[in-house]
C-alpha cells in the first residue's frame, strides 16, 4: 500500500499588524488583540512577558505586534522585556486613552484592555518617556528624601496640635517658630506632662516618632548628597545650582525626574511636563484661559515653584518679572511666570552643560 504524502500548509501572518492592549494587574493580565477592523480575541493571561511572547508568536507567526499598557502599577519592566524580545511596546498615560462615558460607567478589565488596543490601532496613543534602570533608582533615592521630609512634617504637626489642644504655653525662648525643633526644644517636649499617664504616653510617642523621622530625613539627605557627587550627575548639579533659588535637593529632583533634557523639543513641552501651562476652554468665538493644568510632574512643579519664591529674593530680573505680573494680577499667577523663566534657565544650562551667568545692569 502506497503511503500518501500529506502536505500541511503552515499559517503565516507575515506583514500583518496585530495590536495588543494589556491591562496589567498583580495576579493576571487582561489582553485584547485587534487586527485592522477585526477584534481577534480578549483573554486572561498570567503576568509573564516571555509566555505572552510565546503565545503571540505561536498563534500569529510572522505578524508584527504593537503593544501598549497604562503607566502606573507595572512600571516599565514589561515594556523593556517585550522590547528585548523584539516586540514594539509603549507605555501610555492613562489620561491620554480615549474613554467614552459608557466606559466610565461600566469599567471592567476586558473593556479597559480593548479600548487600549483600539486606540493603539487608530494611532491615537503616544508613549511616555522610558527612564533607564539607573535613572529610576536614582529617582527613588530623591523621592525617598521627599517622603521622609513630609513624614517629619506630619509628626511635627501632630505634636504641635497636642500642645495647642491642651493650651500649653511655649516658654519665651520657643515663642518664635525659628526656635522650634532644636535640641533644647525636644528636651522641653520630653519634660511635658498631661493630666493622665495615657495622655503622657501618646504625647511622648509622637515626640519619639518626630525624632525618628528627623533621623530618617537626615540619612536620606546624606544619601542624596552622596549621589549628587557621582561622576554622571556632578556637572548637572553644578550647572543647576548656579541658578538663583535652586539648591541641592531641587537640583537633584530636577535631574532625576527629567533624566534627559533633550527629550523635550522646546520650552513649552518642558513646561507642560512640569505642569506650568494654563488650562484652556475654547468654543466658537469664546476662549477662556484658566488656572494651571492638573497634569504634570508633581515633584518637579513643587520644587520649581518653591525655588521661584526663593529666586525673586535674590535675582532682580526675576523680581522685576514677578512685580510686573503681580501689579496687574495675582501673586500666584506672577510666581508661575517666574517659574517658567526658571524652567527656561534650567533647560539652557542642561542643554549647554555650563553654569548660568546672571546678566543685568546695575
Amino acid at each position: 500500500m502506497l503511503k500518501q504524502e500529506q502536505q500541511v500548509k503552515k499559517i503565516s501572518f507575515e506583514g500583518e499588524q496585530i495590536f495588543v492592549g494589556i491591562d496589567t494587574h498583580k495576579k493576571t493580565w487582561k489582553v485584547s488583540l485587534y487586527h485592522q477592523q477585526t477584534s481577534l480575541k480578549t483573554f486572561t493571561h498570567e503576568p509573564n512577558s516571555k509566555q505572552l511572547v510565546r503565545y503571540l508568536r505561536r498563534h500569529y507567526p510572522g505578524a508584527d505586534f504593537h503593544c501598549a499598557y497604562e503607566a502606573g502599577f507595572s512600571g516599565f519592566w514589561l515594556q523593556k522585556q517585550l522590547t528585548k524580545e523584539g516586540i514594539d511596546c509603549i507605555v501610555v498615560n492613562p489620561a491620554d486613552i480615549p474613554t467614552s462615558h459608557k466606559d466610565k460607567e461600566f469599567k471592567t478589565d476586558p473593556r479597559d484592555c480593548r479600548k487600549i488596543a483600539i486606540a493603539l490601532r487608530s494611532n491615537l496613543l503616544e508613549g511616555i518617556y522610558i527612564p533607564t534602570d539607573a535613572g529610576l533608582e536614582y529617582r527613588k533615592i530623591v523621592r525617598l528624601y521627599h517622603d521622609m521630609s513630609r513624614n517629619y512634617t506630619r509628626y511635627k504637626n501632630k505634636v504641635k496640635a497636642i500642645i495647642n489642644f491642651h493650651g500649653i504655653e511655649y516658654p519665651e525662648e520657643f515663642r518664635s517658630e525659628n526656635n522650634h525643633w532644636s535640641k533644647r526644644f525636644y528636651l522641653w517636649l520630653k519634660q511635658l506632662t498631661l493630666s493622665t499617664e495615657y495622655g503622657n504616653w501618646s504625647l511622648q510617642w509622637y515626640v519619639e516618632e518626630c525624632l525618628r523621622a528627623k533621623e530618617q530625613k537626615r540619612i536620606a539627605l546624606a544619601k542624596v548628597r552622596e549621589l549628587s557627587k557621582t561622576e554622571c550627575l556632578l556637572n548637572n548639579v553644578t550647572c543647576l545650582r548656579s541658578i538663583s533659588g535652586i539648591g541641592l535637593v531641587t537640583a537633584m529632583t530636577i535631574i532625576t525626574e527629567i533624566e534627559d533634557i533633550k527629550r523635550f523639543k522646546n520650552l513649552d513641552t518642558l513646561c507642560a511636563y512640569i505642569g506650568l501651562v494654563p488650562s484652556t476652554s475654547s468654543s466658537g468665538e469664546k476662549e477662556r484661559i484658566g488656572e494651571i493644568t492638573h497634569r504634570g510632574n508633581k515633584y518637579l512643579r513643587h520644587v520649581i515653584v518653591e525655588s521661584a519664591w526663593m529666586a525673586i529674593r535674590r535675582d532682580p530680573v526675576l523680581l522685576n518679572a514677578y512685580l510686573r505680573v503681580k501689579n496687574k494680577s495675582e501673586s500666584n499667577k506672577a510666581i508661575i511666570r517666574v517659574s517658567r523663566k526658571l524652567a527656561a534657565r534650567i533647560m539652557y544650562v542642561l542643554v549647554n552643560q555650563k553654569p548660568y551667568e546672571v546678566k543685568y545692569m546695575q
